[in-house]
């Protein structure tokens, strides 16, 4: 038997500190890692949600939008938009032959802001 609490606060208190990464490697133009952190961030919430919901260990996977299947979440168009968007970044880490383009910083820190934002969201779930 799992227990619930112990973790969704392991996930959310990960998630947390994957968005302080973020933000140092963002802040010393790693921005392809610092959007790699981005998606853990909303990964990591997603999946304390899923613990919730199931009450069942996590499956091992990434995919953002299965995992929000499964906490049965319902984002705007925007944010859904958004998951698609930082999916292909956690690619980037894992298959070094896989390399996106790297976005603007302008876009890199809307990135940021809206990764932070949706952190917050699903927190309050």
């Amino acid at each position: 038997m799992i227990n619930i609490d112990k973790q969704v606060e392991y996930w959310f208190t990960s998630a947390n500190d994957d968005l302080e990464s973020a933000k140092l490697l963002i802040s010393n133009d790693r921005f392809l890692h610092g959007l790699f952190f981005c998606h853990l961030v909303i990964e990591k919430a997603i999946k304390a949600i899923v613990v919730k919901q199931t009450k069942e260990i996590t499956p091992r996977t990434h995919n953002l939008l299965y995992l929000s299947d499964l906490a049965n979440l319902i984002f705007s168009e925007e944010d859904d938009i958004f998951l698609g968007i930082l999916m292909k970044y956690q690619l980037q880490g894992r298959y070094p032959d896989y390399q996106p383009n790297v976005p603007s910083i302008e876009k890199v820190n809307e990135y940021l802001i809206k990764t932070e934002n949706l952190l917050l969201w699903l927190q309050k779930k």
